[in-house]
C-alpha cells in the first residue's frame, strides 16, 4: 500500500498504456487521459469495486491553447522536435499519415 505515482498521463490511446498507468498510479490518486483514446472501456475497477478510488479524467488535447510559445522556437530550430516528430506531411499526406501513427510506423 502506499506505493506507486500520484499522477498518470496516459498519452498513447490504446488500452494496453491504460493498463499500464492503472497498475503504476497510487490508490486515491489520479490518471489522465491526453487526446481520444481508441478504447471504450477502462480497467478502472479492475481487482475492486471502486478501482482503489483513483480518478481517470482528461480530454482531447487542446493544442491551439499553448501552440503559439513553443512554435516559433521549432521553426527557428531552437527546439528539435525530432524526439517526437519523425516525418512532415502535406495536407494531402494527411490521411496517410494518421495510418502511419495508428500503425506505429510514425
Amino acid at each position: 500500500m502506499g506505493q506507486g505515482t500520484h499522477a498518470v498521463l496516459e498519452c498513447v490511446g490504446h488500452l494496453p498504456a491504460c493498463e499500464v498507468a492503472y497498475g503504476v498510479v497510487r490508490p486515491g490518486d489520479v490518471i489522465s487521459r491526453v487526446g481520444v483514446p481508441r478504447y471504450e472501456e477502462t480497467p478502472i475497477g479492475f481487482g475492486s469495486p471502486f478501482g482503489g478510488n483513483i480518478t481517470l479524467t482528461g480530454g482531447p488535447a487542446p493544442v491551439r491553447a499553448y501552440i503559439e510559445e513553443p512554435l516559433p522556437d521549432v521553426l527557428e530550430r531552437r527546439i528539435e522536435p525530432s524526439k517526437v516528430f519523425d516525418r512532415t506531411v502535406d495536407l494531402d499526406g494527411a490521411l496517410d499519415a494518421y495510418r502511419a501513427m495508428d500503425t506505429r510506423e510514425a
